[in-house]
């Protein structure tokens, strides 16, 4: 079996939070920029956290500009915790515990994170369910505002883990957003993708999915992670 590098989404993908983290979002917006409504015009589905406040400080005729962008991330990341302890329920989504369990230990295999999240922002809604510990590396919107160039530094880690180079690994992009179809061409990685979020099974096909399930748990899909087809 090729040495393989798993690389899994975070938001929609593998949990869902009732939409904590776009409250802390909003929150932040009002606190450092004066405006709560920055993101009403768009969805944060797909976007690294630097390119939704880009957007949404573009959206409120505020200049962009990276002091203000890092000010608002920051109040964002302080807010977070309060946000996600709000929710009822932080809830793996459907087939997540079982496909990590099944991929754990598996020789060959490097499982980790390829999310928007900055670093930080990923641990803290992991926490909530006791994921963290099932990935010890990624690619995050710390390492890069573009979703493609986030995937290309996770697909490199996890390589190294492996005692490879990316070039001689398979490398599998799992996501429920057409971005995170996109980021895996860029990249020419495989892309298993799951309409646990807000994107319909058709929609993520019609982006150019390499195989697309309604969950984890459906037929097929864990034989596509680990064997490819």
């Amino acid at each position: 079996m090729n040495p393989t590098v798993i690389l899994f989404d975070v938001d929609g993908t593998l949990l869902t939070s009732g939409g904590a983290g776009r409250r802390a979002m909003i929150s932040a917006f009002a606190a450092v920029a004066g405006d709560g409504s920055a993101c009403d015009g768009f969805s944060m589905a797909g976007m690294t956290d630097r390119a939704i406040i880009r957007l949404g400080l573009q959206a409120i005729g505020s200049p962009a500009a990276d002091v203000t962008i890092d000010a608002i991330l920051a109040d964002y990341l302080r807010r977070l915790p309060a946000s996600v302890s709000d929710v009822a329920q932080v809830v793996a989504c459907h087939g997540v515990m079982q496909a990590l369990a099944a991929l754990r230990g598996l020789p060959h295999f490097a499982i980790g994170l390829g999310t928007g999240n900055v670093e930080r922002g990923a641990r803290i809604k992991l926490a909530a369910i006791d994921l963290n510990d099932h990935f010890s590396f990624g690619g995050f919107g710390c390492d890069a505002e573009d979703r493609a160039a986030l995937i290309a530094v996770g697909a490199a880690r996890g390589a190294l883990k492996l005692g490879r180079r990316v070039e001689q690994c398979r490398v599998v992009i799992v996501g429920d957003t057409p971005k995170d179809v996109a980021a895996a061409h860029a990249n020419g990685a495989q892309c298993v993708a799951v309409a646990t979020g807000q994107h319909a099974v058709a929609d993520l096909v019609a982006a150019g999915a390499s195989k697309a399930y309604l969950h984890l748990a459906e037929a097929g899909a864990m034989d596509a992670l680990i064997f490819g087809w």
